[in-house]
């Protein structure tokens, strides 16, 4: 068995893609080199990531597809599943060896597994920018720590620069370290020592600003308002916003 050992990045993974056709290998796997266990039985190689030929790769793909299948090949590597990653390589390399329309063929696992991929990330996006309340700081920043499932931030970052342009926010990823810093004017990727990490992972009133726990009563008395005891559907509601989303809306969490 022959293996191809990425850095994990998507510069990577097109390097990869780059190699193989260079020096036509045979049938390869593709793994991540920070997780990978060897095998006394496995031939492997080492990628190299190259930005020339990563993005020769890139603009190889974008001329053969739709603008909706490159998006579903990034949704795809931002979920950040080893095996997602390697389906992704399969299929780069299979588009590049068969004519034009190669990607509507949902018999090959490869298409029908980062379509589906894709489709569960797409998701996940839109739940983030519809689930996510921010918290107003004593700094007069807005913020909110959230922890999906995949790597959406490069997803959601146009949404809320586009809705909150008014306010300067922070939208910071606990599992992966690093967020989003809107400041009104451009909007930055940042990453926070640990102890800046906890404090966003919990509330504590003396990073609030004083007008925060009336933000918060108001909206849990307005959302009471609104609601009809007598049309309340929980498994229906539940199926819409998922458990694991409440911790994000003010209006579940306890007076």
């Amino acid at each position: 068995m022959h293996s191809y050992l990425f850095d994990g990045s998507m510069e990577g993974l097109l390097s990869a893609v780059f190699e193989w056709f260079e020096r036509k290998p045979g049938k390869v796997t593709l793994k991540n080199q920070q997780h990978h266990q060897p095998d006394a039985f496995e031939q492997s190689t080492i990628i190299i990531s190259d930005e020339q030929n990563a993005t020769r790769v890139w603009k190889g793909l974008k001329k053969r597809l739709e603008k909706g299948w490159i998006r579903r090949i990034t949704c795809a590597y931002l979920a950040e599943k080893p095996e997602t990653h390697a389906h992704l390589f399969e299929l780069i390399c299979y588009l590049f060896q068969h004519p034009a329309g190669a990607e509507n063929n949902y018999g090959n696992e490869h298409v029908l597994e980062v379509a589906q991929m894709a489709k569960k990330v797409e998701r996940e996006k839109h739940r983030m920018e519809a689930f996510i309340r921010f918290q107003h700081a004593a700094d007069g920043i807005f913020y909110c720590g959230i922890d999906p499932d995949f790597n959406v931030l490069p997803l959601i970052s146009n949404h809320f620069k586009n809705r909150y342009q008014d306010q300067q926010w922070i939208i910071y990823d606990l599992n992966r370290h690093y967020g989003l810093f809107y400041n009104l004017k451009t909007l930055e990727q940042i990453t926070m020592k640990l102890e800046e990490e906890q404090n966003l992972s919990k509330t504590k009133k003396e990073v609030l600003s004083e007008k925060e726990n009336l933000y918060a009563l108001l909206w849990k008395d307005y959302f009471k308002s609104t609601n009809i005891p007598a049309r309340k559907n929980t498994r229906l509601h539940i199926q819409h916003v998922p458990k694991r989303y409440w911790k994000y809306l003010t209006e579940k969490q306890a007076d």
